[in-house]
């Protein structure tokens, strides 16, 4: 937890406070009278002010986008025509996105002294356009037929463009050999075992694809990634915890974020989830949005919490967050850890975990519960469709409570 500050104290054996204000130097004023209750009130206006003015010298950090190129437009890069937008590198023919241009990155203002204002956190960032071949078809046409969009898109194609930077071979002449150089680079930047399967996810059911079309006839992906009980148990937030967070999270985080934290502890869903809103629908009289589009068992519809309806847009009519999941909870789990939740088994998918122990202590049906939350793993009742009215649902998900 943050250090208490004392800024009153005792000089040489005198009887009289005196105020200690620290910053860029030290500064020392008696407050002439030794009761502590005056002391305090002299000091207030002081120490309110010295407050003010060190979280206004505090850094921030805003996500950007951190384009390669800066100039847009048809370009020659590399020997090859590239058509140059703000985030995407196209072919100038078929308009097809060969890569990205550059990637997010967080900007910190004011700048520390002598590093960078900025960081990047994009595994694409900064990749030359790679050169075009019939793999890419294969990728465009996976990208097409699973109709993946906006923030997974976007994922899927910086996996493939750093799989295309460190191997330079056709898809069919490709070993595992190869799947793992793609997994070694993960293992080097101390990534989970189910990090790693889920970024070459995207490579493996494309490949799938391509092979139950006669186009390939071997995966390099599959079972690339070895077995490892690295992963982490996480634990859900108690009832402390959130008490903890809902004095602390006004103060410390931007309206965006507020806003995120109110949908993520109210509804259980996924961080990843909560960037895939984009618009919404109503039933009966209740707002709801459709979220977990990447998977056909995580595809559901999720009402608007009560408790969040104040801080949305009167309608959504695009997308509620920007910035992405990757950083978000970056923020986020730093504002557990600055607000004394330090155990590093609670995070911000914890909220998933409590949502999930809230509705079984409550009695909420499994079929229920799995229709407000999403599936974990395929079954046969998985998919969207079940039937359940969203009042059914927005009911169930009120004894979520946040």
């Amino acid at each position: 937890m943050p250090r208490k500050v004392d800024y009153l104290f005792h000089k040489n054996g005198s009887p009289n406070w005196f105020l200690r204000l620290q910053g860029d130097r030290e500064t020392i004023e008696s407050l002439r009278t030794s009761n502590r209750l005056e002391a305090e009130a002299r000091a207030a206006v002081k120490i309110g002010e010295h407050k003010a003015a060190l979280l206004a010298a505090r850094p921030k950090v805003t996500t950007i986008w951190d384009s390669t190129y800066k100039q847009f437009g048809l370009r020659f890069i590399e020997g090859k025509q590239i058509f140059v937008t703000e985030r995407e590198l196209r072919d100038p023919e078929t308009g097809a996105v060969v890569g990205p241009n550059g990637g997010w990155a967080e900007l910190l203002t004011p700048a520390p002294r002598g590093g960078p204002s900025f960081k990047a956190y994009d595994e694409a960032k900064r990749l030359a356009p790679p050169a075009r071949n019939g793999d890419d078809g294969i990728f465009e046409t996976y990208l097409k037929h699973a109709k993946v969009t906006g923030y997974f898109e976007r994922e899927a194609r910086a996996i493939w463009a750093l799989f295309r930077s460190l191997c330079d071979k056709p898809l069919k002449e490709c070993t595992r050999d190869d799947g793992r150089k793609l997994v070694a680079h993960f293992e080097a930047q101390e990534l989970k075992s189910a990090t790693i399967r889920k970024k070459i996810g995207w490579l493996t059911a494309a490949v799938n694809l391509a092979i139950k079309e006669g186009r390939l006839t071997f995966n390099p992906f599959s079972a690339v990634v070895p077995k490892s009980d690295d992963k982490e148990k996480r634990l859900p937030l108690d009832e402390a915890d959130i008490r903890t967070m809902k004095r602390n999270f006004v103060d410390k985080l931007g309206e965006p974020d507020q806003l995120l934290v109110r949908l993520l502890g109210a509804t259980g869903m996924r961080l990843s989830e909560a960037f895939e809103i984009d618009a919404e629908a109503t039933e009966r009289g209740v707002r709801y949005v459709i979220v977990g589009k990447k998977t056909e068992q995580s595809l559901r519809r999720v009402p608007l919490p009560t408790n969040a309806l104040a801080y949305l847009p009167k309608t959504i009519k695009g997308p509620l967050f920007d910035g992405g999941p990757r950083a978000a909870s970056k923020r986020l789990n730093r504002f557990l850890r600055e607000i004394g939740i330090a155990d590093p088994r609670k995070v911000v998918h914890s909220l998933r975990h409590r949502a999930q122990d809230r509705l079984r202590a409550a009695g909420c049906p499994q079929d229920v519960r799995w229709a407000v939350l999403g599936h974990e793993e395929k079954t046969v009742a998985a998919g969207y469709g079940e039937g359940f009215p969203v009042t059914m649902l927005a009911k169930w998900m009120a004894k979520i409570g946040f």
